[in-house]
C-alpha cells in the first residue's frame, strides 16, 4: 500500500559519519592499556584486602589459641577433679584417692619426659643434624641477601 519512499528510508548507500575516521589500531591499543590498568588495579585492591584479612586473622588466631589454652587447662583440672571424686568413692578415702591420683599424674609426667628425651635423641641423629644445619645455613643466607638487597635500594 504505500508506494512512496519516506525521507529517512533512502535506497542509496548511507553517508559516513562526519568527523575524522578513528584509527582502529591506536584505539584498540588504548583500550588494551586501559583494560590492563583496570585489571592490575583490581589485583592490587584484592591483594590489599587479602593482607588486611590476614592481619585480622593472625590476631584472631592468637585470641583463639589463648582461649583454647585456658579452656584446655580448665577441662584438664575438671577431669582430674572428677577422677579424684570417683577414686574417693571407690576407695572410701579421700587421702587414698589423692595418693593414687598423684601416682597417676607422676607416671604421666614421667612418660612425657621419656617421650621428650626420645624426640631429642632423634633430633641429634647425624642426618637430622645435617638437615637442621642446612636449614639454618639457608635461612641465614637468605637473611643476608635480604639485608644486602635493602642496602642496595637505600
Amino acid at each position: 500500500m504505500h508506494d512512496t519512499v519516506r525521507d529517512d528510508e533512502t535506497a542509496g548507500p548511507s553517508e559516513p559519519p562526519t568527523g575524522p575516521p578513528p584509527s582502529g589500531l591506536l584505539d584498540e591499543l588504548g583500550q588494551l592499556a586501559h583494560a590492563v590498568r583496570h585489571l592490575f588495579g583490581a589485583q592490587l585492591q584484592l591483594l590489599a584486602a587479602e593482607l588486611g584479612l590476614a592481619r585480622s586473622a593472625v590476631s584472631w588466631m592468637l585470641v583463639a589459641g589463648l582461649a583454647a589454652t585456658v579452656t584446655g587447662v580448665g577441662f584438664g583440672l575438671t577431669l582430674l577433679g572428677l577422677i579424684g571424686l570417683l577414686l574417693a568413692k571407690w576407695f572410701n578415702s579421700w587421702i587414698l584417692a589423692f595418693v593414687v591420683l598423684a601416682v597417676l599424674e607422676a607416671l604421666s609426667l614421667f612418660g612425657a619426659i621419656l617421650l621428650f628425651r626420645r624426640c631429642m635423641h632423634w633430633m641429634s641423629l647425624p642426618a637430622t643434624r645435617q638437615e637442621w644445619r642446612a636449614i639454618m645455613r639457608d635461612t641465614l643466607k637468605k637473611a643476608d641477601e635480604d639485608v644486602e638487597a635493602s642496602k642496595g635500594e637505600g
